[in-house]
């Protein structure tokens, strides 16, 4: 399980998706949450996807969008080397 806390802007998104976000995630909606630019909000998304807490959904290029891991996920989640 991750045990270092996420930044306050991945915070504010994660907290969003909690509250019954319609849709899923791109990275503009992720910065116009999180009032960052589209490259911090990338960088974000790649950092919460390496985690373990987004998902990226299938699809690509200018429609990648990502969700939050289902518990199920976050328990099959592999132990940190």
């Amino acid at each position: 399980m991750n045990r270092h806390p996420v930044e306050e802007r991945q915070r504010r998104v994660i907290n969003r998706l909690l509250d019954g976000f319609a849709g899923f995630l791109t990275t503009s909606k992720y910065a116009a949450i999180a009032t960052c630019s589209t490259d911090t909000a990338l960088r974000d998304i790649g950092e919460l996807v390496s985690r373990g807490i987004l998902v990226r959904n299938p699809g690509g290029g200018r429609s990648t969008s990502y969700r939050l891991a289902t518990a199920a996920e976050l328990a099959a989640e592999p132990p940190p080397s």
